[in-house]
């Protein structure tokens, strides 16, 4: 008579907890390994904020910079305006609109002598 079946039942019995545990430590391995690309994927992201927090710090320090230039330079091009005469302004209008280059050196100006000048 043929005993009960235990010992063809056992290495069944183990091949199915060898699986098991084979999958549940595979997917905890899964798990660590999502876990470090997850951290990899934070430390990428700081550093790239950091790096944008950077850039727009220094953006914004050139932007300040233009815009104080922009400033000194509108009120340079208004002084030279009150001083300039009419026929200078005229002059200047032409060359703009003519698009000829300007030499860089200003027309010189009427040689009216100042209060208390002598003639």
């Amino acid at each position: 008579m043929r005993e009960t079946g235990l010992p063809e039942k056992m290495p069944l019995r183990l091949l199915f907890w060898e699986l098991e545990r084979h999958r549940s430590s595979s997917g905890a391995s899964v798990v660590a390994i999502d876990n470090k690309i997850e951290q990899a994927m934070d430390l990428v992201k700081s550093h790239l904020m950091y790096a944008v927090r950077e850039e727009v710090e220094v953006l914004k320090e050139q932007i300040k910079e233009l815009m104080e230039k922009n400033s000194q330079l509108e009120q340079e091009n208004a002084l030279l305006k009150n001083l300039a005469s009419p026929e200078q302004l005229a002059q200047f209008q032409a060359q703009v609109q003519s698009g000829s280059p300007t030499s860089g050196v200003p027309p010189a100006l009427p040689s009216n002598p100042g209060p208390g000048a002598s003639a």
